[in-house]
């Protein structure tokens, strides 16, 4: 455990939560002390939901303390069953539960004893898993037992649909964009002719898991929620899957040739070519081809930027920046440790480095190194590139309510294309708009100097060398400003005046 003002991935019980309150009819019970459940306000205010979010905290306060929890938690659970009759209750622990060395396990049985609906106790290590690992096990922990629930009364569909059919696994609740993803991949798979037979857990029922079977075959959009499932299903009704993520023009492409692959060797009687469907697609619905080939697109040659997020989301666009677009990825880096060898794997020779970390300093520190022309990251690279006057592009989780967009935003398929096409486009700061901001005057203004990332020491600069930095140009004024601070820590100086500014430049050999 540690103490940190910022997390990239939050403890496991949100993980849990954030499938629970993902299915339909679902509520879950969090054993916890007061102030753990802001969950349901950062879900109401994020996703904008009409209805409250289904999760109940059980508090752990003096009482419970003295007493012990299991009167308290069963109750909660016997209560909700009357109040909200859901199909499912699922109870999940956190570190004060597990600190307490509560039998979770004991009060979950005796509450399904008293009600009429499923309890279950979430099935995760809240020292050793975050906030992904445990929604990726919860899941799974979810569709096995409702599979093995529905063997056991005899009612499991494993007959296969008529025409193809595909589980999309891994959408939920406070994903990035994730409900404009399943939207975009609905239409992509409907044009292929293939109908989507379950969408889990985000809007799925828990009495329809016996029906996961009845499809073809399954996709994982994500690696970080529903690979755990899908590689259940496989090893148990050896359904294939399809885990590449349809994001940006060629791994688009790719994911629709290998979606003909699986089709190809279930269905022997027809043979499926989507060549036709992906020229189409290339050519006329995304734009992001042509864009790469224009003028606009070839200024960004060799421009240097900074790619950070979930492994999923930092590959794909790492991929996208060098290969779609010419632009150079100086580094490239994800918080999700766990799947540190894949990530590595996959953008080999796309990068010039990479950082594995989930310490946003690490991040923050190499970013001021780098000094990139633009980031691509979270929410917590867009704080930092505002601090060291640096454009950002949000792309991956932990994410702000702005990710929540009212309007059609889907990273993935080829409307996807676009909307990353505009988002790289808009990030970087182009030299001539800033210039004429400078001339005409607009909103860069001149008595706003971008504070250092490093907060361990306060330079001062005097009102002559503030004057006179505000005379440099705004697109290469942040630049100069790094420098010259960096510059004055490295020899001990406190004040900036206009003679360590030249003595910075001197020494740049600028």
């Amino acid at each position: 455990m540690k103490l940190a003002y910022w997390m990239y991935a939050g403890p496991a019980h949100i993980g849990t939560l954030r499938v629970a309150s993902s299915f339909k009819n679902v509520h879950a019970i969090m054993h916890a002390p007061l102030g753990d459940d802001y969950f349901n306000v950062m879900r109401s205010m994020l996703e904008r939901e009409r209805d409250f979010t289904p999760v109940t905290t059980s508090i752990v306060d003096r009482h419970v303390l003295a007493r012990g929890s299991q009167e308290k938690v069963v109750e909660n659970i016997t209560r909700k069953d009357k109040e909200e009759v859901p199909d499912l209750i699922l109870l999940t622990p956190t570190c004060t539960s597990s600190i307490l060395q509560e039998d979770l396990q004991n009060f979950v049985n005796r509450a399904a004893m008293e009600s009429k609906s499923d309890v279950l106790l979430a099935d995760v290590n809240h020292y050793r898993v975050n906030e992904l690992q445990a929604a990726d096990r919860t899941l799974e922990q979810i569709v096995r037992f409702y599979i093995e629930k529905a063997k056991k009364q005899n009612n499991l569909s494993v007959t296969k649909t008529v025409k193809p059919s595909v589980n999309i696994l891994g959408m939920f609740t406070l994903g990035f964009h994730n409900q404009h993803d399943c939207r975009e991949l609905k239409v992509l798979l409907n044009q292929l002719g293939i109908s989507v037979n379950e969408v889990i857990p985000e809007g799925g029922s828990v009495l329809n898991l016996k029906n996961l079977p009845q499809a073809w075959f399954n996709i994982v959009p994500y690696r970080e929620v529903g690979l755990m499932t899908a590689v259940y299903l496989e090893k148990e009704f050896q359904m294939p899957y399809i885990d590449t993520t349809p994001m940006g023009i060629v791994q688009t492409e790719t994911f629709i040739r290998k979606v003909a692959d699986v089709l190809n060797q279930i269905d022997k009687n027809n043979f499926y070519d989507f060549d036709q469907y992906i020229d189409e697609q290339t050519a006329y619905v995304s734009q992001a081809a042509w864009f790469a080939r224009s003028i606009d697109c070839q200024n960004l040659t060799n421009k240097k930027a900074v790619v950070f997020g979930d492994a999923t989301h930092a590959v794909a666009m790492t991929k996208i920046l060098v290969r779609e677009m010419g632009i150079r990825v100086a580094c490239a880096g994800t918080y999700c440790q766990h799947d540190a060898d894949w990530f590595r794997e996959q953008v080999w020779g796309f990068c010039d480095e990479v950082l594995i970390t989930d310490d946003h300093t690490q991040v923050g520190d190499m970013i001021a190194r780098i000094e990139p022309s633009a980031i691509f990251g979270t929410q917590m690279e867009r704080h930092v590139g505002k601090r060291l006057d640096i454009p950002c592009g949000v792309i991956s989780a932990p994410v702000h309510i702005q990710n929540f967009p009212l309007g059609y935003r889907p990273f993935l398929g080829y409307e996807g294309t676009n909307q990353i096409a505009d988002l790289v486009y808009n990030s970087f700061t182009l030299g001539m708009e800033d210039h004429l901001l400078e001339i005409f005057g607009g909103h860069d203004s001149k008595e706003v100097i971008t504070k250092a990332l490093s907060t361990d020491s306060e330079l001062n600069w005097t009102v002559e060398a503030t004057s006179e930095l505000n005379k440099i140009p705004g697109f290469v004024r942040g630049k100069v400003k790094r420098n010259t601070e960096k510059f004055a820590r490295q020899n001990n100086i406190n004040t900036i005046s206009i003679d360590v500014m030249y003595a910075a430049k001197e020494s740049a050999g600028a």
